[in-house]
Protein backbone atom coordinates (compact mmCIF):
# COMPACT_ATOMS: atom_id res chain seq x y z
CA UNK A 1 0.00 0.00 0.00
CA UNK A 2 1.41 3.21 -1.31
CA UNK A 3 -0.80 6.67 -0.66
CA UNK A 4 -1.77 6.70 -3.90
CA UNK A 5 -3.04 2.86 -4.90
CA UNK A 6 -3.22 -0.46 -3.15
CA UNK A 7 -2.03 -3.69 -3.67
CA UNK A 8 -3.32 -6.96 -3.03
CA UNK A 9 -3.43 -10.64 -4.16
CA UNK A 10 -6.92 -12.40 -4.78
CA UNK A 11 -6.40 -15.86 -5.85
CA UNK A 12 -3.41 -15.48 -8.61
CA UNK A 13 -4.93 -11.65 -9.72
CA UNK A 14 -2.95 -9.13 -8.33
CA UNK A 15 -5.89 -6.09 -7.55
CA UNK A 16 -3.98 -2.60 -8.13
CA UNK A 17 -6.74 -0.01 -6.66
CA UNK A 18 -5.90 3.50 -7.46
CA UNK A 19 -6.95 6.11 -4.66
CA UNK A 20 -5.47 9.26 -3.72
CA UNK A 21 -8.36 10.38 -2.00
CA UNK A 22 -9.19 13.05 -4.76
CA UNK A 23 -9.09 12.44 -8.55
CA UNK A 24 -6.17 10.07 -8.93
CA UNK A 25 -5.00 12.50 -10.65
CA UNK A 26 -1.50 10.92 -12.19
CA UNK A 27 1.91 12.84 -11.61
CA UNK A 28 4.85 11.12 -10.69
CA UNK A 29 4.37 9.37 -8.00
CA UNK A 30 0.63 7.79 -9.02
CA UNK A 31 2.70 6.65 -12.30
CA UNK A 32 5.66 5.37 -10.77
CA UNK A 33 3.61 3.40 -7.80
CA UNK A 34 1.42 1.95 -10.97
CA UNK A 35 4.49 1.21 -12.90
CA UNK A 36 5.91 -0.48 -9.85
CA UNK A 37 2.60 -2.46 -8.90
CA UNK A 38 2.78 -3.75 -12.64
CA UNK A 39 6.60 -5.31 -12.55
CA UNK A 40 5.46 -6.78 -8.86
CA UNK A 41 2.66 -8.77 -10.66
CA UNK A 42 4.54 -10.21 -13.44
CA UNK A 43 6.15 -12.29 -10.50
CA UNK A 44 3.46 -12.47 -7.98
CA UNK A 45 0.50 -13.11 -10.04
CA UNK A 46 -0.90 -14.41 -13.06
CA UNK A 47 -3.52 -11.41 -14.01
CA UNK A 48 -4.09 -7.83 -12.92
CA UNK A 49 -7.48 -5.96 -12.26
CA UNK A 50 -6.87 -2.20 -12.10
CA UNK A 51 -9.68 -0.02 -10.44
CA UNK A 52 -10.34 3.31 -9.50
CA UNK A 53 -11.75 4.92 -6.20
CA UNK A 54 -15.48 5.26 -5.75
CA UNK A 55 -16.58 7.70 -8.51
CA UNK A 56 -13.50 7.99 -10.64
CA UNK A 57 -10.79 5.86 -12.30
CA UNK A 58 -8.39 8.57 -13.64
CA UNK A 59 -9.43 12.22 -14.18
CA UNK A 60 -6.17 12.71 -16.04
CA UNK A 61 -2.18 14.13 -15.56
CA UNK A 62 -1.48 16.54 -12.66
CA UNK A 63 -2.33 20.04 -13.18
CA UNK A 64 -0.31 21.51 -11.20
CA UNK A 65 2.58 19.76 -13.29
CA UNK A 66 0.63 20.66 -16.75
CA UNK A 67 -0.35 24.08 -15.30
CA UNK A 68 2.47 24.67 -13.53
CA UNK A 69 4.81 26.50 -16.32
CA UNK A 70 8.04 24.01 -16.00
CA UNK A 71 8.97 23.05 -19.36
CA UNK A 72 11.48 20.32 -18.31
CA UNK A 73 9.18 18.42 -15.21
CA UNK A 74 6.43 18.41 -17.77
CA UNK A 75 7.99 16.88 -20.21
CA UNK A 76 9.39 14.23 -18.14
CA UNK A 77 5.58 13.79 -16.66
CA UNK A 78 4.60 12.70 -20.23
CA UNK A 79 7.19 10.58 -21.11
CA UNK A 80 6.79 8.58 -17.70
CA UNK A 81 3.06 8.78 -18.23
CA UNK A 82 3.54 7.62 -21.87
CA UNK A 83 5.97 4.99 -20.79
CA UNK A 84 3.34 3.71 -18.09
CA UNK A 85 0.48 3.61 -20.36
CA UNK A 86 2.56 1.33 -22.77
CA UNK A 87 3.15 -0.60 -19.92
CA UNK A 88 -0.26 -1.33 -19.38
CA UNK A 89 -1.07 -2.34 -23.02
CA UNK A 90 2.04 -4.18 -23.26
CA UNK A 91 1.82 -5.82 -20.08
CA UNK A 92 2.01 -9.97 -20.71
CA UNK A 93 -0.50 -11.05 -17.87
CA UNK A 94 -4.12 -10.55 -18.74
CA UNK A 95 -5.29 -7.18 -17.84
CA UNK A 96 -9.15 -5.68 -16.43
CA UNK A 97 -9.36 -2.29 -16.30
CA UNK A 98 -12.73 -0.65 -14.04
CA UNK A 99 -13.54 2.90 -14.47
CA UNK A 100 -15.32 3.05 -11.39
CA UNK A 101 -16.57 6.90 -12.00
CA UNK A 102 -15.08 9.27 -14.14
CA UNK A 103 -12.33 8.19 -16.79
CA UNK A 104 -11.66 11.21 -18.70
CA UNK A 105 -7.99 11.55 -20.68
CA UNK A 106 -5.54 9.73 -19.01
CA UNK A 107 -8.19 7.51 -17.46
CA UNK A 108 -9.69 6.98 -20.84
CA UNK A 109 -6.39 5.41 -22.08
CA UNK A 110 -6.01 3.34 -18.90
CA UNK A 111 -9.18 1.90 -20.39
CA UNK A 112 -8.12 1.25 -23.61
CA UNK A 113 -4.78 -0.22 -22.78
CA UNK A 114 -7.23 -3.42 -20.86
CA UNK A 115 -7.81 -6.24 -22.50
CA UNK A 116 -11.60 -6.11 -20.64
CA UNK A 117 -13.18 -3.12 -19.38
CA UNK A 118 -15.73 -2.86 -17.09
CA UNK A 119 -17.96 0.63 -15.97
CA UNK A 120 -19.89 1.86 -13.35
CA UNK A 121 -23.73 2.60 -13.65
CA UNK A 122 -24.01 6.67 -12.50
CA UNK A 123 -23.45 9.92 -14.21
CA UNK A 124 -20.27 9.49 -15.32
CA UNK A 125 -18.54 10.49 -18.12
CA UNK A 126 -15.77 8.90 -20.01
CA UNK A 127 -13.72 9.36 -23.30
CA UNK A 128 -11.06 11.80 -24.82
CA UNK A 129 -11.26 15.76 -24.07
CA UNK A 130 -8.31 16.96 -25.50
CA UNK A 131 -9.63 18.89 -28.28
CA UNK A 132 -12.20 20.88 -26.11
CA UNK A 133 -9.19 21.50 -23.84
CA UNK A 134 -6.61 22.61 -26.32
CA UNK A 135 -4.48 19.97 -26.77
CA UNK A 136 -2.80 17.69 -29.13
CA UNK A 137 -3.32 14.24 -28.75
CA UNK A 138 0.16 12.61 -28.66
CA UNK A 139 0.75 9.68 -30.94
CA UNK A 140 0.29 6.65 -27.70
CA UNK A 141 -3.20 8.30 -27.59
CA UNK A 142 -3.60 7.90 -31.68
CA UNK A 143 -2.63 4.55 -31.25
CA UNK A 144 -4.47 3.43 -28.27
CA UNK A 145 -7.52 5.08 -30.13
CA UNK A 146 -7.06 3.28 -33.14
CA UNK A 147 -6.91 -0.06 -32.08
CA UNK A 148 -9.69 0.45 -29.39
CA UNK A 149 -12.11 2.40 -31.07
CA UNK A 150 -14.33 1.41 -34.08
CA UNK A 151 -13.70 3.36 -37.07
CA UNK A 152 -17.31 5.36 -37.14
CA UNK A 153 -16.79 6.64 -33.52
CA UNK A 154 -13.16 7.72 -34.00
CA UNK A 155 -14.04 10.96 -35.28
CA UNK A 156 -16.42 11.85 -32.77
CA UNK A 157 -14.62 10.49 -29.98
CA UNK A 158 -11.11 11.21 -30.64
CA UNK A 159 -11.57 14.37 -32.22
CA UNK A 160 -14.43 15.91 -31.64
CA UNK A 161 -13.93 15.59 -27.41
CA UNK A 162 -17.49 13.63 -27.24
CA UNK A 163 -17.34 12.00 -23.73
CA UNK A 164 -19.80 9.62 -23.21
CA UNK A 165 -22.28 8.00 -20.22
CA UNK A 166 -21.34 4.66 -19.20
CA UNK A 167 -24.00 2.87 -21.23
CA UNK A 168 -22.69 4.80 -24.14
CA UNK A 169 -18.95 4.22 -23.65
CA UNK A 170 -19.82 0.40 -24.30
CA UNK A 171 -21.27 1.17 -27.96
CA UNK A 172 -17.86 4.08 -28.29
CA UNK A 173 -15.25 1.52 -27.50
CA UNK A 174 -14.08 2.22 -24.64
CA UNK A 175 -15.79 -0.71 -22.13
CA UNK A 176 -16.85 -3.42 -22.76
CA UNK A 177 -19.47 -4.16 -20.00
CA UNK A 178 -21.42 -1.47 -17.39
CA UNK A 179 -22.24 -3.13 -14.00
CA UNK A 180 -23.54 -1.14 -10.86
CA UNK A 181 -21.03 0.52 -8.39
CA UNK A 182 -21.08 -2.52 -5.84
CA UNK A 183 -20.79 -5.12 -8.57
CA UNK A 184 -17.76 -3.87 -10.48
CA UNK A 185 -14.68 -5.03 -8.04
CA UNK A 186 -16.30 -8.71 -7.68
CA UNK A 187 -16.23 -8.77 -11.63
CA UNK A 188 -12.95 -7.16 -12.49
CA UNK A 189 -11.38 -9.62 -10.28
CA UNK A 190 -13.35 -12.71 -11.25
CA UNK A 191 -12.50 -11.85 -15.08
CA UNK A 192 -9.30 -11.55 -14.44
CA UNK A 193 -8.73 -14.79 -12.39
CA UNK A 194 -11.01 -16.80 -15.43
CA UNK A 195 -8.59 -15.30 -17.45
CA UNK A 196 -5.31 -16.34 -15.02
CA UNK A 197 -6.13 -19.74 -16.71
CA UNK A 198 -4.23 -18.30 -20.20
CA UNK A 199 -0.87 -20.21 -21.48
CA UNK A 200 1.36 -17.44 -19.88
CA UNK A 201 4.00 -17.88 -22.51
CA UNK A 202 1.47 -17.98 -25.28
CA UNK A 203 -0.56 -15.07 -24.04
CA UNK A 204 2.34 -12.85 -23.50
CA UNK A 205 3.47 -13.75 -26.99
CA UNK A 206 0.52 -12.56 -28.73
CA UNK A 207 -0.34 -9.63 -27.10
CA UNK A 208 3.01 -8.49 -27.76
CA UNK A 209 3.11 -9.64 -31.65
CA UNK A 210 -0.58 -7.43 -32.21
CA UNK A 211 0.50 -4.82 -30.23
CA UNK A 212 4.51 -4.39 -30.00
CA UNK A 213 5.40 -2.22 -33.06
CA UNK A 214 2.51 0.49 -32.17
CA UNK A 215 4.51 -0.13 -28.34
CA UNK A 216 8.10 0.45 -30.32
CA UNK A 217 6.60 3.71 -32.44
CA UNK A 218 4.94 5.87 -29.23
CA UNK A 219 8.89 4.65 -27.38
CA UNK A 220 10.37 5.42 -29.98
CA UNK A 221 9.19 9.01 -30.05
CA UNK A 222 10.24 10.26 -26.32
CA UNK A 223 13.05 11.95 -25.44
CA UNK A 224 15.81 10.95 -23.34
Amino acid sequence: MTDKLNYERVGDVAVITLDDGKANACGFAMLEAISAALDRARTDARAVALLGRPGVLSGGFDLKVINGGDAVELRRLINLGVRTLMQLYGHPQPLVVAATGHAVALGAFMLLAGDYRFGTTGDFRIGLNETAIGLRLPLFGIELARARLPAHHLTQAAIMARLHAPDEAVEAGFLDEVLAADAVRAAAIEKAQRWSSLHADALAYNKTAFRGDAIARVLGTLED
